[in-house]
């Protein structure tokens, strides 16, 4: 395989390797409008906090600030942020809970489908986008089996429910700053939070159910209320008694574990499921009560049981949540450390290095370029038969451009380093006046190796060798004659010559030398030609056969307006545009390499003269 056919597929191998790697990634980069990208990873295994059991569907808090994010660089408000899956694809439902840029903070809640256990997962935060605007609500965060979750952080309306349900509180004090997650409730057990139903939803007999706090007492308290809710006999219970949290059911309590300490953040859970209820706190199983859960319809109430003998809570609270479902082991789990203060929440979730994006705003020329894609869309069959023509022939054209302009650059290096020998040996001949054919091909001594092999790249060393070789001939034929002994010593110092015939035959030989060198120089420039002329016939066939079945189809339809109209006629006019895409570059190309063979042409004739004048000189009749 020669040279030029291996750096072509070697080129061609490159931009397809470039290419791929260009579309691998645009595609791993969501959206080019937002510049700026980091990676969070969430890892339920050894790694980060080993979690076993089955977590699912949940809503993950990412807390955001100077440390591992750039405030300056987002919007405002924060609502320029996105949250992608790691198939670069998939827009995670989110809100924001507190984004403050002053102080350089934000809580952001982000749902992660069926989040795996012992496993990590993936999630890409985009950012940047100073023309985006606000993202989904707040209650498309949680899926349906949530029905109330309270992060007390509006300052307008503390109890807003940020769940589907829209069950907002009444009777909530002013959040707190400086909670466990932006603003929580401080509380004093005076007067209770009521929560309506409906909206809430009733709680049906045995039916499942989720209520889970972040609870910081300020005291310890018996029989202290954190949750109730009371219909007529039946009870539901979660509060928290001399520091040990319970759950009663129609006054049956769950088991005792060790009381937790006032003044430090706690996460309390109560799950009933197949009339049986778990309480956990932190995360872990604490204790439980065989009870079924009864029906309840009533509004619940937060801080104080209004009914019962229970006592009102003192301290903070935070993150009140209800679901209508028996939320798995590894949820509680997940969520008490997601959200929790111990430098496990760490290892779990860890926010990634910012990534920037190398897409920059669209040029004048892509937009073009993109326009022209769209219409290609509307092209015909036809349309694209001649275009796909037009691209073989500008392929072979650009082959055979970079083929001859590397020939022609090799034969002006070549030419050069032989034109330097032959001004010093042109001057006496008698270098190679000899019948030893290495001399002469080696110009008399003065080339050897590497620099021999580039000058017979040069038609000015294959003329000279063709010349030489006539010459040599000749010369040889004269030094044959018998001579008698006296007249070869008469012979001996005079100088042998050519006839007059024999210069001109060595010079017709040199012009046929000459022929065929050009001929080489101008092999294959016949598909330029063709590209030049053929071109744009080929695209005028494309477009006439474009428009008129734009025509007859508009005739059939009889729907003359400018959008059915246009179209066709843009896509016909496609095909034109490619025959001209061929045909020009090709004739710049043509009228670039004509000339430089013209050069050549001129550099052997002006040779041949100069060599006939020389070997006419030396070589006297």
């Amino acid at each position: 395989m020669s040279r030029l056919p291996r750096l072509l597929i070697s080129l061609l191998a490159f931009q397809l390797a470039a290419a791929a790697f260009v579309s691998a990634a645009e595609t791993t980069w969501w959206d080019a409008k937002w510049p700026t990208r980091k990676k969070i990873d969430i890892d339920t295994s050894g790694k980060g906090v080993a979690i076993a059991e089955p977590i699912g569907t949940t809503a993950v808090l990412v807390r955001l600030h100077e440390g591992v994010f750039n405030f300056i660089s987002a919007k405002e408000d924060g609502s320029d942020l996105r949250f992608v899956a790691d198939d670069h694809k998939t827009v995670l439902k989110h809100h924001v809970e507190k984004w403050d840029s002053l102080l350089n903070e934000a809580y952001v809640w982000v749902q992660v489908p069926d989040l795996k256990p012992a496993n990590a997962t993936a999630i890409w935060l985009y950012y940047g986008n100073s023309e985006a605007g606000a993202p989904e609500a707040a209650k498309e965060t949680y899926e349906a089996n949530t029905v109330l979750v309270y992060h007390f952080a509006d300052a307008s309306k503390a109890g807003t429910d940020s769940s589907p349900t829209g069950a907002n509180a009444e009777g909530t004090p002013p959040p707190a700053a400086g909670s466990l997650i932006g603003g929580g409730l401080r509380v004093f057990g005076q007067t209770a939070i009521k929560v309506p139903a409906p909206p809430l939803p009733e709680w049906a007999m045995g039916a499942p159910l989720t209520v889970s706090a972040w609870i910081k007492p300020s005291a310890l308290q018996p029989n202290a209320v954190l949750l109730s809710r009371r219909d007529g006999a039946n009870a539901f219970i979660l509060g928290l008694d001399n520091g040990v949290p319970f759950v009663e059911v129609n006054k049956k309590r769950s088991s005792v574990g060790a009381p937790i300490a006032a003044g430090g953040w706690h996460h309390v859970a109560a799950v009933a499921d197949a009339g049986n209820i778990t309480v956990y706190v932190d995360g872990k199983s604490y204790g439980a009560v065989s009870a079924a859960m009864p029906a309840l319809k009533t509004p619940v109430e937060l801080d104080k049981d209004s009914t019962g003998d229970f006592v009102g809570y003192t301290g903070e609270i935070d993150e009140v949540q209800i679901a209508k479902t028996a939320r798995p082991a590894g949820y509680i789990q997940f969520a008490a450390v997601n959200q929790g203060t111990t430098g496990d929440k760490d290892k779990l979730l860890s926010v990634g290095a910012d990534e920037a994006s190398d897409h920059k705003e669209e040029s004048e020329i892509m937009k073009h370029l993109s326009l022209i894609t769209d219409i290609s869309k509307d092209l015909t069959f036809d349309g694209w038969v001649v275009i796909v023509l037009c691209t073989i022939l500008a392929i072979m054209g650009w082959i055979i451009a970079a083929g001859k302009i590397m020939y022609l650059n090799t034969i002006e290096k070549a030419s050069k380093e032989f034109t330097k020998r032959w001004e010093k040996i042109s001057s006496d001949l008698t270098a190679i006046d000899t019948e030893d054919a290495e001399s002469v091909q080696n110009i008399g001594g003065s080339v050897s190796g590497k620099m021999h092999k580039l000058m017979r790249q040069s038609p000015l060393y294959q003329l000279y060798h063709l010349g030489s070789e006539e010459i040599s001939h000749r010369m040889k034929s004269f030094r044959q004659v018998t001579f008698n002994t006296q007249e070869k010593k008469e012979a001996k110092g005079l100088s042998m010559g050519l006839s007059g015939r024999s210069i001109q035959a060595i010079k017709a030989t040199l012009h046929g030398g000459m022929v065929r060198e050009v001929q080489k120089l101008n092999g294959k420039l016949v598909f330029l030609t063709i590209g030049i002329a053929g071109g744009p016939y080929l695209g005028l066939l494309g477009t006439v056969i474009g428009v008129m079945i734009t025509f007859a189809v508009i005739a059939k339809s009889g729907q003359v307006e400018v959008n059915s109209i246009a179209p066709g006629i843009a896509g016909a006019l496609l095909a034109t545009v490619a025959g001209l895409a061929v045909a020009i570059p090709a004739l710049f190309i043509y009228s670039y390499l004509s000339s430089r063979i013209k050069d050549v042409v001129s550099n052997m004739e002006t040779f041949i003269d100069e060599f006939v004048t020389k070997m006419a000189e030396h070589y006297k009749e």
